[in-house]
């Protein structure tokens, strides 16, 4: 059995696009949001396949280094 994965923010950054939702299938590479921090987009990538279980941030959000981004299983 395959465990969670969680994406979390690796700095502070303002979430600017949620490009998936949950149910999704992603594969390893697949680009789950994109923040903007000092005026560089950032793509946050899932590091496994799986499927979507949780998007814990909405577009427009302030997010801290280490708050949790995605939940794939």
């Amino acid at each position: 059995m395959q465990m969670a994965e969680e994406v979390r923010a690796e700095m502070v950054a303002n979430v600017w696009k949620v490009l998936v939702k949950v149910g999704d299938q992603v594969d390893e590479g697949t680009e789950l949001v994109t923040l903007e921090s000092m005026k560089m987009e950032i793509p946050v990538m899932s590091e496994g396949s799986g499927v979507v279980k949780e998007i814990a941030v909405d577009e427009g959000d302030v997010i801290q280094g280490g708050d949790l981004i995605a939940v794939i299983e």
